[in-house]
């Protein structure tokens, strides 16, 4: 037979590729939601370099509107950079790093207590209208009398 497959031969492909369909199915995840009120991670020390270099650039090349070519730039002056120049940058990396690691155990304990800012927002809502209701149930009741 030329180029014809036989019945058993397309029943084993097909039963393979249902088999990969259904695996696909079953491992894919969705990614994990972000919660907005996360701490942001801390730059790396290039990122706080780039902070300072985008301004010198931007005044030295006014008119240049690109942003690869700043980050070329940028890239190819901080490899020529020694260790020594970059420690100023390391230095605030270190502040940032702890600042954020505090900001984070501070997250954890709100996550850990159950509390987030909106959840007491809403609780606050919810008492001042209770209150208010409160006040006008017992305004009606003098009224009655």
């Amino acid at each position: 037979m030329k180029g014809g497959k036989s019945k058993a031969d397309s029943k084993k492909s097909d039963s393979k590729l249902s088999v990969k369909k259904g695996q696909a199915k079953a491992t894919k995840k969705g990614k994990a939601a972000k919660d907005p009120n996360a701490p942001k991670k801390p730059p790396t020390a290039f990122f706080v370099f780039m902070e300072d270099f985008r301004i010198q650039y931007k005044q030295k090349h006014p008119n240049n509107k690109s942003v690869a070519a700043v980050g070329k730039a940028a890239g190819e002056k901080w490899k020529s950079k020694s260790d020594a120049e970059k420690a100023p940058y390391l230095q605030k990396v270190e502040k940032r790093k702890a600042e954020y690691e505090n900001n984070l155990k501070i997250y954890n304990k709100k996550l850990a207590e159950g509390t987030t800012a909106e959840e007491e927002e809403h609780s606050d809502r919810s008492r001042s209208e209770v209150n208010d209701e409160e006040e006008e149930e017992g305004s009606e009741e003098e009224d009655d009398d």
